[in-house]
């Protein structure tokens, strides 16, 4: 008889509550009491997990999806604009061994499409000129680092700098700028214009039109 008042009694209490609960009646009458355990936040989370797995990969999350499949330092990410790789995510990185790399990363699943070596000719397949193609090289080389020097001492890598600017808006472009007298990262964004970081203090701030 104590059971079926005790289930009555949370049934009664679900109902008012508007939620879903688990009663377990404890058959032994020197208790007589039922844990209720609420099942509400479970299927929250559930709903909370297959919101985020249903959206596209940020520019933070495609930075370190590169740098997982290629070690090194990023030192540029950007998402191509036109042609059969668009809305592909190109990451640069400069790897221990000064060679810089270029990661392709698939825009809606952030997984790694590929990566090749980076050079200022890869657009020219057909080029034989193998002195030109030596002179290249060393171009790359010695802009990858130029790119690690400005890094030297930097607090705030790629990835924290896209991370930093995404409250902005949607980031479409990471580079390292260190034209000026500060080394920066520029980061581009959607709609809400281009910004600078700070790579060891991490100061954000707006670029602005001359």
């Amino acid at each position: 008889m104590k059971r079926k008042l005790v289930i009555a009694a949370v049934a009664a209490s679900v109902v008012i509550g508007g939620g879903t609960a688990v009663a377990f009646a404890d058959d032994e009458t020197r208790t007589g009491a039922a844990e209720v355990r609420a099942a509400g936040p479970v299927a929250a989370d559930r709903a909370e997990g297959s919101t985020a797995n249903s959206s596209k990969a940020t520019a933070a999350e495609v930075i370190a999806a590169a740098l997982r499949h290629t070690p090194g330092t990023a030192v540029g990410a950007d998402r191509e604009d036109d042609g059969a790789d668009a809305g592909t995510w190109h990451v640069d990185v400069v790897q221990a061994d000064g060679v810089e790399r270029t990661v392709a990363v698939s825009p809606d699943t952030g997984k790694v499409l590929g990566a090749h070596r980076d050079t200022d000719d890869a657009d020219n397949a057909d080029d034989a000129d193998d002195a030109d193609d030596a002179d290249d090289a060393t171009d790359d080389a010695a802009d990858a680092r130029a790119d690690l020097a400005a890094l030297k001492g930097a607090d705030v890598d790629a990835r924290e700098a896209a991370l930093a600017v995404a409250a902005k808006g949607a980031v479409t472009d990471v580079d390292l700028d260190d034209d000026d007298r500060a080394t920066v990262w520029s980061v581009d964004t959607a709609k809400a214009g281009e910004w600078q970081v700070d790579v060891r203090t991490g100061k954000v701030t707006q670029e602005l039109d001359d």
